[in-house]
């Protein structure tokens, strides 16, 4: 097997994350690893809403803290919190620098829309609904003209090449036909989340938690795996991954409605603007009672739909849908991972030489359900603090060992998962559905064992089991209260046993 040496960070993914991290680690050199070109295959891209920061008069990082904490259902850390919200507006004005084209105000400030939870309008918006892509490709053309910045963008992450002490001192890549070894000081995964998972999901279905299952095997510690945010607007009409209705849409208005236009959550005008567990559960009851759910966005946009929110309206008009004209029907989709590897705000994880940032790590400025457009804030601003982190490790010298290489579900066996996923660890869980779902993963391991799909997967499901109470984004119908103390899922692996 060919094996090659990086003086530097090995980062693994290229979304929002991993290319922040990779553009701040310079003028160290930097390795970045994508297995699809950059803007495919990633959330970042996606991403609607925008980036939260305190950014307006009668704004401030201590409120914008404060609705993130009450939205997090008692696991936010409050430390954490506090420098994210604190880097807030520098990293807007980073991003804008890089060349994202912020939405303005008549006065030139950046314009910034409500969203669900907020006290205050705080998120910055990219053309209404464009902020990911929009911002992602100024990012992506920073990375290209960087110096100190080499993309591969045919490699995908099948193992963690790891020495005699158990510190990561590398990663196994697979590209085309062949696997290579590139040993490197520090190994950051920026690898996204695990809606993928999941047969109703918003994220490119690619995205399966394979850097956190392989950071679990290497001994990493993984945080509250079991807290998934199920998004209540996805468009439901056969696709998928599903199209995404921006919350902001009901920020300026838009209501939820069932199949006989009676509002889901009340007439208030903010009743459908509570936390995204609220709103999805709403949504989930309508869809079973046979209701239906809709967003009727009619009086509220209206006319200017094309304008204001123009990739959404563009994904109903191509599934024949007039959004100006007929209320959007929608489901309840698995959008956010909250949980995932363990990691500080400059990424470091429980393992010496190992780093995580963005989706596919657990900072615990999400906590048990994520603050909506935090996770682009969280990104761009942690990966910058990620990469400097990473820029500043040295390799010790001592033997490197092989991994295995990470196995592959067949697509049957995928699909499978899928739909256990969606059924058993969905919006609503229970103990009977979280068995089912455990028995079937049973199955589908003795014909891929150590797949890392079902590895995150068990994670899930397991940690879901475990935790016998609802809490943000985990509801349990068979134990619907909250515990009366809020406590962390901490789960590692018993010590890897190192390839000779």
């Amino acid at each position: 097997m060919n094996r090659i040496e990086h003086d530097g960070p090995l980062i693994v993914g290229g979304g929002l994350a991993g290319l922040s991290a990779a553009l701040a680690a310079g003028p160290r050199k930097v390795l970045v690893i994508t297995p699809a070109p950059l803007l495919q295959a990633c959330s970042s891209a996606w991403a609607q809403g925008g980036v939260a920061a305190a950014l307006s008069e009668g704004d401030e990082p201590a409120l914008h803290a404060a609705d993130t904490v009450a939205a997090g259902a008692g696991l936010v850390e409050a430390e954490a919190t506090r420098l994210l919200t604190a880097d807030g507006r520098a990293t807007v004005e980073w991003l804008d620098s890089l060349g994202a084209p912020f939405d303005r105000d008549a006065a030139g400030d950046f314009a910034v829309s409500l969203e669900a939870a907020h006290s205050r309008a705080r998120v910055a918006r990219v053309g209404g609904d464009g902020a990911g892509r929009a911002i992602l490709s100024a990012l992506v053309a920073a990375a290209r003209a960087a110096p100190h910045v080499e993309i591969w963008e045919d490699g995908r992450l099948r193992g963690l090449l790891q020495d005699d002490c158990g510190r990561v001192r590398g990663a196994l890549i697979e590209r085309g036909d062949r696997l290579v070894e590139v040993l490197a000081p520090a190994v950051v995964l920026a690898t996204g989340g695990a809606g993928g998972l999941f047969a109703e999901t918003t994220t490119p279905a690619a995205l399966l938690g394979e850097g956190m299952a392989l950071a679990y095997q290497a001994g990493a510690e993984i945080l509250d795996p079991e807290f998934i945010q199920f998004h209540p607007t996805a468009i439901d009409v056969g696709l998928d991954p599903m199209p995404l209705a921006t919350e902001a849409l009901r920020g300026e208005g838009a209501r939820l409605i069932d199949g006989e236009g009676r509002f889901l959550l009340g007439a208030a005008d903010d009743a459908d603007l509570q936390s995204r567990d609220v709103v999805a559960r709403a949504v989930h009851a309508a869809r079973a009672d046979g209701r239906g759910a809709y967003l009727d966005a009619r009086t509220a946009v209206g006319a200017v739909f094309p304008y204001e929110f123009p990739a959404v309206f563009a994904a109903c008009m191509r599934a024949g849908l007039d959004p100006r004209e007929t209320p959007i029907p929608i489901a309840a989709a698995a959008h956010y991972h909250m949980g995932g590897i363990a990691a500080g705000p400059d990424g470091r994880t429980t393992l010496e030489g190992l780093f995580a940032v963005g989706e596919c790590a657990a900072t615990g400025v999400h906590g048990a359900n994520r603050l909506a457009s935090n996770s682009l804030l969280e990104a761009a601003a942690f990966g910058r603090r990620t990469g400097r982190a990473a820029a500043r490790a040295q390799a010790p010298a001592g033997r490197v060992h092989p991994a295995p290489a990470s196995v592959d579900l067949s697509a049957a066996d995928l699909a499978l998962l899928r739909r256990t996923m969606s059924a058993g660890a969905g919006v609503v869980r229970d103990a009977a559905g979280l068995k089912r779902a455990l028995t079937v993963l049973d199955r589908l391991d003795a014909r891929a064992p150590d797949a890392s799909p079902l590895v995150t997967a068990r994670l899930i499901v397991e940690a879901a089991l475990a935790r016998r109470e609802s809490r943000g984004g985990h509801y349990r119908s068979d134990f619907p209260a909250a515990a009366a103390q809020a406590e962390h899922t901490r789960l590692r692996a018993a010590t890897p046993v190192l390839a000779e």
